[in-house]
């Protein structure tokens, strides 16, 4: 998708470059991921990094694109679904069930997105939740989609057909490549010439439009990039669990990933993963607490947006004045 560039930048995006800090946090956290499945139960570890790069997609849209989607959902659930069916009733191996669920994931964005630009503010908030309500309700009666029971028992597989996937601690590590490769696509997106423009376009739209930037294109590229990364993780979720559910592409599911978001620090490049690891973890360690964990979500993420309204990552870059 062509987007055309004047040759003067506004100041904010007058410079490209990541700081030098960022490789350092990178090659850390990786570290930690490499060791935690010896230590932690790999399908959760896998979780948390699915819905880690779920909430970076979002966050590439709403952080660094100032658009707010409450219909994130579509993507992540209409990826698991054509993943999960190719890889269980066409046979497909992992690698193109994947593809072809983040190929699902792109195309609905585009249709999605092509009409819910042409909102703003609350407005195209709302557009984007109806539109993933009709997914919802597609996803119901359609034939494929298995109804309320969704699909299940779906086959890993073997990965270029000799990696066997049904291994734990095997897949575990594909999964990290494939979420690494992600975050840093989003990281090279967001430093980038575009990146920058899209920036201050969040920043102020009118002075972008005069100064002759195609703004519509921006946000209109920016949302398919958004919806196939987070179409990628859905993707590979409905490997990891062999499910593809409702539930993947239910409202809540959207509100799910904006909470971890914000909860994060919105607009920042290391929010979203802690704040999947905070909500996820929440979720996997208190779920003997029943209903009540929906209760703990809810006051942290109050007490989160009066104490730390910059998020988690976000102040923590406060302190130590350091782009986080």
């Amino acid at each position: 998708m062509a987007v055309d560039a004047p040759a003067t930048l506004p100041n904010s995006a007058a410079k490209v470059g990541a700081p030098r800090h960022h490789t350092l946090v990178f090659f850390a956290l990786l570290l930690i991921m490499l060791v935690a499945p010896f230590v932690l139960y790999p399908v959760f570890l896998m979780k948390v990094m699915c819905f880690a790069l779920f909430a970076s997609a979002l966050n590439l849209l709403l952080g660094f694109g100032g658009l707010l989607s409450f219909g994130h959902a579509a993507y992540f659930g209409i990826a698991a679904y054509v993943s999960a069916y190719t890889a269980k009733v066409w046979g497909l191996p992992p690698e193109l069930a994947i593809l072809l669920g983040t190929a699902a994931a792109a195309v609905l964005g585009l249709l999605i997105g092509a009409l819910a630009i042409r909102r703003q503010g609350i407005y195209f908030a709302m557009v984007t939740l109806a539109f993933a309500q009709m997914v919802y309700f597609f996803s119901l009666q359609a034939p494929f989609t298995g109804g309320e029971d969704g699909i299940q028992a779906v086959p890993r597989g073997r990965l270029f057909g000799f990696i066997d996937l049904a291994n734990d601690l095997t897949f575990y590590f594909v999964v990290l490549a494939i979420v690494t490769g992600g975050m840093l696509a989003i990281y090279r997106i967001i430093h980038s010439p575009f990146g920058q423009v899209l920036k201050a376009i969040r920043d102020n739209e009118p002075r972008s439009t005069s100064l002759g930037y195609k703004v519509d294109r921006y946000k209109l590229a920016v949302f398919v990039m958004s919806a196939t990364l987070a179409g990628l993780a859905g993707a590979i979720k409905a490997l990891v669990f062999q499910l593809a559910s409702l539930t993947d592409v239910h409202w809540t599911m959207s509100g799910e990933v904006v909470l971890m978001t914000l909860l994060g620090g919105m607009g920042t490049i290391f929010g979203p993963l802690v704040g999947a690891a905070v909500i996820i973890g929440m979720q996997n360690y208190f779920a003997s607490f029943g209903a009540w964990v929906t209760v703990l979500q809810g006051m942290i993420f109050v007490i989160s947006v009066l104490l730390f309204r910059e998020g988690i990552v976000g102040v923590i870059s406060r302190w130590i004045k350091k782009p986080l």
